[in-house]
């Protein structure tokens, strides 16, 4: 999008970048109540976060240790900036964007770019803003530097923001530097520097080392070598489970990237990648039923017109009707030639001639070079050549069904982000207490996913919504708990019983009393939990548990 000027009608430019994905967000507007589609937004602002200046480009840091061993570090305090920026509501342009870009304009991919190329790159991918910085180390001493550059105004900051620390403190010196970078990108954003330090845990120096390793190293083996040193190193680290799937998928080792993409979580923030390439991986070792249910997971999550294609011809090579599936992806996507071709080949399979023809008809007209469809074309003015088939080996005069190899992790993530601005216009249109409530909500689902710095985000906003919310403070509590914050755990629950009682705030108390071996104040929390929800599993355990220390709760 870098050719459209910069006074270009934003509205405009950013409906030509989602033109694809515009069923899913109409389906998004449609579902929002009319208040919020009359209505103007509310003065209150907490909910709602303008759009522009929110497209980060974070490029690798500057190694100035001359250590060419520590190189890997500036690739690693990339990725991080990225995740926690992106938690912190901005959107970040991955690393495969990245990499595309320098391929471009002819830059290998550990290219230190210039002002002026960063400048091109940034241009390229259409970027609000880029982060740079660099790093050095004197004796264990480890300095990170960042700078903000802003492509509007195409001004640098004058003063570096900068972080020291111990060199095996790494992660905690980056971790507080992105959130010196969120602050300094959004002076609003309240999330405690605390939570942005507890993000990763437990994970470890050696296994983020193994993970950057094995993302920047060119050999196959030594890729996946690092990134199951870092899987064994973290279990719990999906970043570097999504990574190991993709090297074994890329060595075209299937039967293991299905594997790794399976021990995915379902609500890993890759998981709908993660199961696209798994269902291509099934796909590959000629597991259709599996590769269709792969497909069918994300289609329901993102209905893009590749992933319900993907999965209709998946269907059709296991001897299914994926008819209805490429009417879909057709409908999402009519400019496809790929579409139409596969809507012709399961229609002559359901012996509609005439149909397929329409369709042959409607993908030449799309790519009149297309050879297999001037194939397919031929045939069905022949009609003795071609006799109607369950299933694509049937008949090996005619082509394949043709599957989509890519998922635009890219536009998801940006189509999601712009339905998260549709849906903060939605919310400003909510009085105070309703706001708060629904905010409250996505807080829980992110905290029990283990998201925290989304969780935290969504807690501060409920509270400028509504001061008194008890339950955004139980949240607070919970995500101070996390984060290892005992005394501002401690308050925040208690400032949450002061509002209203509640389960949650009780069993925070209920946990840190147990852990300071303050086991009558242990026993009274949780007996009061069970006051106000008899059946809380959790309550339960934790009385079993303390009634196990002799401890009897009232």
């Amino acid at each position: 999008m870098g050719w459209l000027p910069a006074n270009y009608n934003p509205l405009v430019r950013w409906m030509f970048k989602f033109r694809r994905l515009f069923p899913v967000l109409l389906l998004t507007l449609c579902l929002l109540p009319a208040s919020a589609r009359s209505q103007e937004p509310s003065a209150e602002p907490a909910a709602v976060v303008p759009a522009r200046g929110r497209l980060i480009l974070v490029l690798p840091f500057e190694n100035d240790t001359s250590q060419p061993n520590m190189d890997w570090i500036g690739e690693g305090a990339a990725d991080i900036f990225s995740r926690r920026l992106d938690a912190a509501g901005f959107l970040t342009i991955n690393r495969d964007d990245r990499l595309y870009a320098l391929d471009r304009i002819g830059l290998p991919p550990d290219f230190g770019p210039s002002r002026a190329t960063t400048i091109r790159i940034a241009q390229l991918l259409d970027a609000d803003s880029v982060i740079i910085g660099s790093y050095k180390l004197t004796g264990d001493e480890f300095t990170a530097t960042a700078r903000i550059l802003d492509m509007h105004k195409l001004v640098l900051t004058k003063k570096p923001i900068e972080r020291k620390g111990q060199l095996k403190d790494l992660l905690d010196t980056l971790n507080g530097l992105a959130w010196d970078v969120a602050r300094t990108l959004d002076p609003t954003y309240s999330v405690a520097e605390r939570t942005f330090l507890a993000a990763d845990a437990p994970l470890s120096p050696g296994a983020f080392e193994n993970y950057i390793r094995g993302m920047i190293a060119e050999a196959p083996a030594d890729r996946i070598s690092h990134l199951n040193d870092a899987v064994k190193l973290c279990p719990t680290f999906t970043p570097a489970r999504m990574e190991l799937g993709k090297a074994y998928f890329a060595n075209q080792d299937y039967p293991s990237a299905a594997t790794t993409f399976g021990q995915m979580p379902r609500d890993a923030p890759n998981a709908l990648e993660a199961d696209f390439d798994r269902g291509l991986a099934f796909f590959y070792t000629a597991q259709y039923l599996k590769a269709e249910d792969a497909f069918a997971f994300v289609a329901t999550q993102l209905p893009l017109a590749e992933v319900v294609n993907n999965e209709g011809v998946a269907a059709s090579r296991g001897g299914r009707d994926g008819t209805s599936l490429f009417r879909q992806a057709i409908a999402a996507d009519p400019h496809d030639e790929d579409y139409h071709f596969n809507l012709a080949l399961a229609l002559l399979k359901r012996k509609d001639r005439a149909g397929a023809a329409t369709e042959i008809e409607a993908a030449l007209k799309l790519l009149p070079s297309d050879n297999d469809a001037r194939q397919v074309a031929a045939a069905l003015k022949k009609p003795a050549s071609v006799k109607p088939v369950s299933t694509a080996s049937d008949d090996d005069s005619l082509p394949l069904e043709r599957i989509k190899r890519n998922y635009n992790e890219t536009e998801f993530r940006q189509a999601a982000f712009e339905m998260e601005q549709l849906q903060a216009v939605n919310l400003a249109a909510l009085p105070p207490e309703q706001r708060a409530a629904k905010l409250i909500k996505d807080g829980d689902q992110f905290l029990n996913r283990g998201l925290i710095l989304e969780a935290e985000r969504e807690y501060q906003a409920a509270l400028r919504a509504d001061s008194s919310s008890a339950l955004a403070h139980a949240g607070l509590a919970q995500v101070r708990e996390h984060s290892q914050d005992d005394k501002a755990a401690r308050g925040e629950a208690q400032r949450s019983l002061s509002l209203s009682p509640n389960i949650a705030a009780y069993l925070v108390l209920a946990r840190l009393d147990m852990d300071a071996k303050q086991l009558p104040a242990a026993a009274h929390d949780i007996s009061a939990a069970l006051h106000l929800d008899p059946a809380s599993a959790t309550a339960k355990n934790m009385k079993q548990k303390l009634e196990g220390e002799g401890q009897q709760v009232p």
